[in-house]
Order: C-alpha cells, then structure tokens, then sequence
C-alpha cells in the first residue's frame, strides 16, 4: 500500500512538474503535504528538507552571487573582457570563456543577467547581429555551472542526496575534469559548427516588432470633449475604457507621466490601445485623430524619455502579477507599450497580462526612472549599461575578496561549503557590500521551498521500498547491458526530464533511483549520481528546460526550432561524452 501511494504522489508530481499546472514549488509543497498526510514520512523527516545543508548553501549561494552582481564585480570584469573582442569570433570565444567561468562560481542566470546588456551594446558596435551572440551565453553558464560543486543549485543538491543516503557528498572540484570536457568541447562547437547554425537576421525597430503603429495614435480634444477638466485619475481609462493616456501635447511641449494633469481644449493626447478601443474612447469623448502624428522613435523617445526593452528577471516580483497589479507606472513613472512572450506578441488587454519568467516588456521613460527600475533586479533592461560609480568600485574588490576566501575555504576543506557560504553570506552584509533587505531578495525562494519539499519524496522512495522495485525494474529493462547502459539509461531519461521540467526537480526525482540501481547492481553510486547530476544541469534542445535560455529567448529574436536545431546536436554530443568519460573519472 505504501509503495502505491508514492507511486501515485509521484506521478502526481511528475504530471504536475510537466504540465506546468502549478508553479513547481507549489507542487514540491503539495508533495510535502501528501508524504505527512498519508503517512509515508514523519512531520521531522518532511521539514528536514528546510534544514538540510544543501537547501542552506544554496540559499546562501544566492546572496554571495547577489554580492558580485550587485556591487559591479561580474560586471566589471564582463566589460573589460568583451571590449577585447575585436571581430565575431574573438568576441564568441571570449564571451563563452568569460561568461562560464563566472558561472562555475555564482548563480547562472545572475550571470546572463549581468551579460546580456553587455552582449547587446558590443553586438551593436560591432554590428553583429545579437541572435549570434545570445544562445552561446546561455549555454555556456550552464557549460560552466557544470565544473564545480556550487556552479548550480542541481549539484549541490545531488550531493546533498549521496550523503543522505550514507555516501560522501562531493567535493568542490571533483567534477571539474569532467565539466571542463564538456566546457571545451561546447566552446569548440560554436566556434566551429553552431555559430552557423544560429539565426543571422538583425531584429526590425522596437517600434515594428511590438507592433506600436497598430496601438499608438494621438488624438486632438476639440471644443466641447467631455475630458476638459478631468485628469487621468478621475476617468480609470485603462479599468474602464481598455486605452492608456502615454503623454500629453500642449503648446509645443510635452507633459510626461499625465496621471494628475487636467485635460485642456486643444491638447493632444498619445493613447495606446486596440484600433476598436481607439475608436470608441475616440467617439465617446469627441476626439480628433491628429493628422500631423507620424509614428516614430524619435517622436517617442524625444526630451527626456528613453524606450528601452526589458527582460522579466528571475526571482522578480512581477512574475505572476499584472500590469494593474504592480503599479509599474506609479512606482516607477514607466509605460509598457508592449510585452512578446516566447517570440509572440500579446495582443490582448495588457492590464491584465500576468507576467512571466523572460518576458520581454517595451517601456517608455525618464532615464532616471528606468535606472531606479533596473537597480531593483526586476527587469534586464537590454541595450542598458550602468554608469560607472566610483564608490561601487571598493564594493566590488571587498565582494571579490569575501567570495574568494570562502570558496577558498571550502576547497581546501579549511570548513564545510555550507558554513563558508554563510559566513561570507554575513560578511557581505556586515561590509555594506549587501544590505540585509538586498541579501534577502537575492534568494529564489521558490527554488528553496522546492528543494526542500522534494528532498523528503526521497526518504519517502526509500522508506516505502518504491525505490528498490523502481531500481529492480530498471535492472530487468536495461541492467543486460551493464553498468554502462545502467548509466546510460539514467542520463538519456534525466536529460529528456529536464527538457520538460525544473531541473531542481528532475535531479531531486532521479537521484534516489540512480543511487538504487547502482546498489542493485553492486557499484559505487557515484557514476549513476554524476549523469544525473550532469544531465540534469545541460538543456539545450528547448528555451523552456532552462531559465537562461528563457532568458535569451526574446532578447534574441528566437524561436522555438532555433534551439532545437543549435541545441539538440550539443545535447547529443553531451550524452556520448558523458556516457564514455564518467566511468573513467568514476570507475563503476
């Protein structure tokens, strides 16, 4: 009975985990609450996962990247790199080597982060088209998170798991030969093979590619409008009409941010909204279409406003919320004009869009208020260098010198990597280079509530025994073809998990099933957890398996194929290499 019930928990989750139903915390939270409610672990064993070191590092992990993210330290070493880069193949190469050797010791999607206005503005001045540049950046933080323990949260969790069930964890650079193998040889890819694989075409003008034309128009208030007198506030325009007041032109000049400016005779008002929705706030309100209006950047982007295209960033806190929700414009006195998502513009009521990792948003305002909204860590403004401060400067060399001793005191085994990143945790803090609230927005707390909510699925696995028939079936299924197709078997089904799900998730699934079979067959497990561990950390078929590719996806002007034609290839190649290197870094 007990091995039914983890049996349907875990098909659950897995259904869950795929379909995207639920966000894959929610689920690992629902797991949680299944395991106590029926039994299958004690409350102290489903509440471990909140304690357990691996949880604690990576959380820790996270505020030690926000410490050399925020202070400037990535960014200043991505800025004098990438200048170096004189031609598209220089700039590649360079870009790869930078960009996953910095993710091999801070948080991937951090990095790509830091990179992609970097990226952009040197794609631009070398008029190389950034589709070029962009899915190597994205491959190559996950190249490099797979070369040290802490590179990505999967690794850290494996190893969590090995000790848990009795095994040593890994140690820092344990599986740096290997992922070096694998960093090499994607590098090696590009420069050669996938560069000309990726799309060359050079994106149209923001104005085009959000389709502005269609949603943009400037209306004259004639004698009579039932407007005179009545500011934004008062008419709830975008609740009540579907239509959005952008600026106003009043006597050769133009008032910005209007919300609690009373209309006059002979304004013009630029609205955005749908050609119906135009039409009938037109009519309903006595309102002239402005003959002189001819869209363009310039009469957008004129006086002291920039248009800017943003990235919704990991961890932001407009993920899930809407427009109307997050008060972006009051907050920031910032218009979104448009939002794509995977590639596709969003044509419907944009109030009401709720949004998502990667999404790609079209704002409009003052540069002092696009700064304030980008030093949240919300949005990726792409194209958007920050100026250089002087006083960020000490910050970054201090923020360089707290991570590198407790890496370094991790890697000579001086103290364990949990309690060398918690300690440089704190010193970031009590050294000003991170304020408390800044430490604790760094953290991706839905990535810790969902390690720590599958964690107790694997004592559930092994308790029950459902482990031991998974691993037993597994043996009657692929075990004729020894150790090697054991592990092959558990890279090829991990990898094509991870295409479809979190990878937090797949590995915290994977990895008690790796370490059964191996004890089935009388092996060291570490093998089995190594190709979990290394296919669980390189998705590359599709924009939707990993967050950094996400991330790229519409700041390159991709598609869906783009990653499968580049990707699949790079995935194949992985397979083979890990399958034939492992047993030899790890015998079996």
């Amino acid at each position: 009975m007990e091995i039914t019930l983890v049996f349907m928990i875990l098909g659950l989750a897995t259904l869950y985990f795929v379909t995207e139903t639920y966000p894959p915390h929610v689920v690992a939270m629902l797991v949680l609450a299944l395991l106590v409610v029926t039994s299958l672990v004690t409350p102290q064993e489903a509440f471990q996962g909140f304690s357990h070191e691996a949880t604690i590092t990576v959380a820790c992990m996270f505020v030690l990247s926000a410490g050399l993210e925020r202070t400037g330290a990535v960014r200043f070493l991505g800025k004098g790199l990438i200048r170096l880069g004189s031609n598209r193949f220089i700039l590649l190469a360079l870009l790869m080597v930078v960009a996953g050797g910095i993710s091999a010791f801070i948080n991937n999607t951090a990095a790509v982060a830091v990179f992609l206005p970097l990226v952009l503005t040197a794609a631009r001045a070398r008029k190389i088209p950034a589709s070029r540049l962009l899915i190597p950046l994205s491959y190559a933080s996950q190249f490099g998170g797979t070369c040290t323990l802490i590179g990505t949260s999967t690794n850290l969790l494996v190893s969590g798991i090995a000790r848990d069930h009795g095994y040593a964890p890994f140690s820092m650079f344990e599986m740096t030969g290997m992922g070096l193998l694998l960093f090499g040889t994607g590098t090696l890819y590009f420069l050669i093979i996938g560069q000309w694989l990726l799309p060359g075409q050079r994106g149209p003008e923001l104005i085009d590619t959000y389709a502005l034309r269609d949603y943009l128009s400037e209306l004259l208030v004639q004698p009579g409008s039932p407007l005179i007198g009545r500011a934004t506030t008062e008419l709830a325009l975008t609740k009540t009409y579907d239509v959005t007041l952008v600026e106003i032109f009043r006597e050769r000049r133009k008032i910005w941010f209007p919300l609690y400016e009373p209309i006059r005779e002979g304004d013009v008002l630029l609205m955005r909204g749908k050609l119906d929705r135009l039409m009938g706030f037109q009519s309903r309100f006595k309102l002239a279409p402005w003959a002189e209006f001819k869209l363009t950047r310039d009469e957008l982007v004129g006086g002291d406003r920039k248009m800017v295209e943003g990235l919704v960033a990991p961890g932001s806190e407009f993920i899930d919320q809407t427009l109307q929700e997050s008060q972006l414009r009051q907050r920031f006195n910032t218009v979104v004009l448009g939002i794509q998502r995977h590639g596709q513009l969003l044509r419907e009521k944009l109030a009401g869009v709720r949004l998502q990792l990667g999404d790609a948003v079209l704002l409009l305002g003052r540069p002092d208020d696009l700064e304030r909204l980008q030093a949240t860590g919300d949005f990726v403004l792409l194209g958007e260098v920050e100026r250089e401060d002087p006083a960020r400067r000490s910050r970054a060399l201090r923020a360089m010198l707290i991570v590198g001793v407790a890496l370094g005191a991790a890697a000579f085994h001086l103290t364990t990597i949990t309690v060398a990143a918690m300690l440089g945790s704190l010193l970031l803090v009590l050294t000003r280079c991170l304020d408390a609230q800044d430490a604790h927005e760094s953290i991706d707390w839905p990535v810790i509530f969902l390690m720590a909510g599958v964690l107790p699925l694997g004592v559930a696995l092994d308790k029950s025994g459902a482990a031991a028939e998974i691993a037993a079936f597994a043996m009657k299924t692929v075990g004729t073809l020894g150790p090697q197709g054991v592990l092959a078997a558990l890279y090829l089904v991990t990898a094509i998990l991870t295409a479809v799900m979190s990878n937090t998730a797949c590995a915290a699934l994977m990895a008690p099933l790796a370490i059964k079979a191996a004890e089935g067959m009388g092996l060291d497990p570490r093998p089995m957890l190594m190709a979990v561990m290394f296919a669980a950390s390189t998705c590359f078929a599709t924009p939707v398996g990993y967050q950094t590719n996400l991330m790229v996806y519409n700041a390159g002007g991709y598609r869906f194929a783009d990653f499968i034609r580049v990707g699949l290839p790079l995935n194949l190649i992985f397979a083979a290499l890990a399958i034939w290197f492992i047993p030899l870094f790890w015998p079996l």
